[in-house]
């Protein structure tokens, strides 16, 4: 629980809620109550799971009456000036397993709760009176119907509606998707207008437009006696709408639940588990599972996919999610490449503007095998593995080809194919063309994953990796490891290294298979502790680098050629500590220095940002503040992956 009343009106609007749906919709808002983002909705909806996303009912302003004194609960800031300002009645703030706000004054109380209907476009708020004298209580829905990505401004909807029972079927225009308000008791009162010129101060932190409008239709009004509540939802579906609030919510709070693992007694462990949970989503598209990358605004990508699956749902033993997230990349394999990500509009085209996600799907089917023991499985996609290393053989999309060494190379003017992806205004801000030192590495583990599938389920396959394999390991230390002791970021067979000192030195030692003995290994290790450790992740870039930037702050631009120049990230820490342990053979004592230092991070999970989240990023020179999206999958993931594979909830 948070104590409220001890944080001012700042830290309360620089945390925030999130409660998703497994549709890719949610709703979130800052603790204080206040939107803070373009982002922040009551329904964020997802028409085209897990995309086509639209801010329907932007918040719904509070307001209390105890005999004739009249207390707003809401919090909005507009240029210059905060209004109401009701953060001074919040007295605490608790999650588990869902949101849930207590205010209270002299002689009242009153309890909130938030949470999202799994499945559904559909969010429930519910009122209790927890007081010892009757309230009356007024709830102003603001609505909108604005694209997730763009700021909702004053137009010309109408904002009609129609009369149902308990409830009102809203349409914002004519033909548009209806919005299904109802309530378990009280009176509606139409009262239009509109709420102009709301600030949103952290989308203004990023240089972008930081202005919205919004749309009251009127106001819901009842009495609650002590111990009453009131229960709203605002649904896109219309058999939501005739549904009971309270009977909804303790079906949705009931399914919430983390089934408690016998043995394991430790809460954050659980918490962990239980955000990781609102990642995984549904995919029209292919009738199957997949993960979002991040909320806000993230979609599914292939990269972040793969990577975060082995925390998400293969370490945890989740067997049928998983191969059903597997099975969704797997249909859209093209020319031996997986794509780098859905669009948010179907009539775009899918990008395959990746040269690591294909690679990263062998670790995913590896880490897959050995958890559920698949033959079936493998056998079935042993065929698909083969393409992807026969095209990289062969040569596929932007120029990724085999070298005479045995890496892969990849890399066009104009594209970007890594993980560090920043593009702005069509500039690569770190191209990493030729051959990067973690597609390497990963390209070596492919080809080690293979040749162990084949020779688990007795395949016979037509490539013959082994001579592939010793091409790798003949010469990786003489073009990848340098005088220094650590590996240079990327290679050009014929033109000198790039020797910038990053985190992606790291994946030599910490995928499955690794092309550096332990004394190797343990400099590396060292190095990059001193060089790019950090209490909530590892820099992407050393300190003393002339490229290094030690803010992600300002418009695309600033934020963008910062990204991956120095900004620290959550879901290296989880490399960072996978390597740290394999030099150190996995003992008891590296477990508990482990434990020591994810301490931070769970401080961040429990008290900053995103409440009961893991933040994509953070500042490279005095990293606290969570930047980038407020819950990240990998983030979130690599904490579970570590805490399940090493029994770090033992210690």
């Amino acid at each position: 629980m948070i104590n409220t009343a001890e944080l001012s009106l700042q830290e309360l609007l620089s945390k925030e809620v999130l409660e998703t749906n497994g549709l890719g919709g949610y709703c979130s808002l800052s603790l204080a109550g206040a939107n803070t983002r373009k982002y922040h909705g009551i329904l964020v909806a997802s028409f085209n799971p897990p995309v086509g996303r639209k801010v329907l009912v932007s918040k719904v302003e509070e307001r209390v009456k105890v005999d004739e004194e009249v207390f707003d609960l809401s919090v909005n800031q507009y240029p210059g000036i905060f209004h109401p300002i009701g953060h001074q009645y919040l007295q605490s703030f608790e999650r588990k397993p869902i949101a849930q706000w207590n205010y209270g004054g002299t002689d009242w109380q009153l309890e909130k709760k938030m949470v999202m209907v799994q499945g559904s476009n559909t969010t429930i708020l519910s009122y209790q009176n927890s007081g010892k004298k009757s309230i009356t209580i007024e709830l102003h829905p603001l609505f909108t119907d604005t694209p997730f990505h763009d700021n909702s401004k004053e137009n010309n909807f109408d904002f009609y509606y129609e009369s149902l029972k308990s409830g009102i079927k809203v349409h914002a225009y004519q033909d548009s998707n209806p919005i299904f308000f109802s309530w378990s008791k009280g009176e509606f009162v139409e009262h239009r207008s509109w709420y102009k010129n709301t600030y949103l101060y952290q989308e203004a932190y990023r240089g972008i437009d930081p202005i919205e409008d919004y749309y009251r239709i009127g106001y819901l009004k009842t009495e609650l006696k002590p111990g009453q509540s009131i229960h709203i939802h605002f649904s896109t579906e219309e058999k939501m709408a005739k549904k009971k609030g309270n009977t909804l919510l303790k079906k949705t709070i009931e399914n919430k639940k983390i089934k408690k693992i016998r043995g394991v007694k430790d809460e954050y462990y659980y918490d962990l588990l239980q955000s990781g949970q609102q990642f995984l989503v549904h995919r029209a598209s292919t009738n199957s599972s997949s993960i979002i990358a991040g909320y806000h605004w993230f979609n599914d990508w292939g990269r972040d996919t793969m990577i975060a699956m082995r925390g998400l749902t293969i370490a945890t033993g989740e067997k049928e999610v998983s191969k059903s997230i597997l099975n969704t990349f797997l249909k859209y394999l093209d020319e031996g490449m997986l794509p780098n990500n859905f669009p948010d509009n179907s009539e775009q085209e899918i990008e395959y503007n990746t040269i690591d996600a294909s690679l990263w799907l062998f670790v995913a089917v590896y880490d897959y095998y050995l958890k559920f023991n698949d033959h079936k499985f493998v056998t079935e996609h042993i065929d698909k593995l083969e393409q992807i290393i026969q095209k990289h053989i062969e040569g596929t999309r932007y120029n990724i080809k085999l070298t005479e060494e045995g890496f892969i190379y990849g890399g066009e003017d104009g594209y970007q194919l890594t993980w560090m992806d920043a593009r702005v205004d069509g500039y690569v801000v770190t191209p990493r063309v030729g051959c990067p030192v973690e597609i390497t590495a990963l390209w070596y583990n492919a080809l080690k994953i293979h040749q162990f599938l084949s020779d688990a389920i007795k395949h016979d396959s037509p490539i013959k990796t082994a001579s592939l394999i010793k091409k790798v390991e003949k010469n990786f230390k003489k073009y990848y490891l340098n005088e220094e002791g650590y590996l240079n970021d990327v290679v050009n067979p014929n033109s000198p290294p790039d020797t910038s000192f990053r985190c992606n030195q790291l994946y030599a030692i910490s995928l499955p298979f690794t092309l550096l003995n332990n004394t190797q290994s343990k400099k590396i290790v060292k190095l990059v502790t001193e060089k790019l450790f950090t209490d909530y992740g590892i820099r992407s870039l050393e300190v003393d680098d002339s490229s290094f930037r030690d803010i992600y702050e300002g418009d695309q631009w600033s934020r963008d050629t910062a990204y991956h120049q120095g900004t620290v990230w959550g879901f290296v820490m989880g490399e960072y500590i996978e390597a740290f342990l394999k030099v150190n053979n996995y003992k008891d004592s590296a477990k508990k220095k482990v434990k020591n230092m994810l301490e931070p991070l769970q401080e961040h999970f429990y008290k900053e940002d995103c409440i009961h989240g893991v933040s994509e990023i953070f500042d490279g020179l005095e990293p606290k503040t969570g930047r980038g999206c407020i819950n990240q999958a990998w983030s979130v993931s690599a904490l579970i992956k570590i805490y399940t594979d090493h029994e770090l909830y033992k210690y």
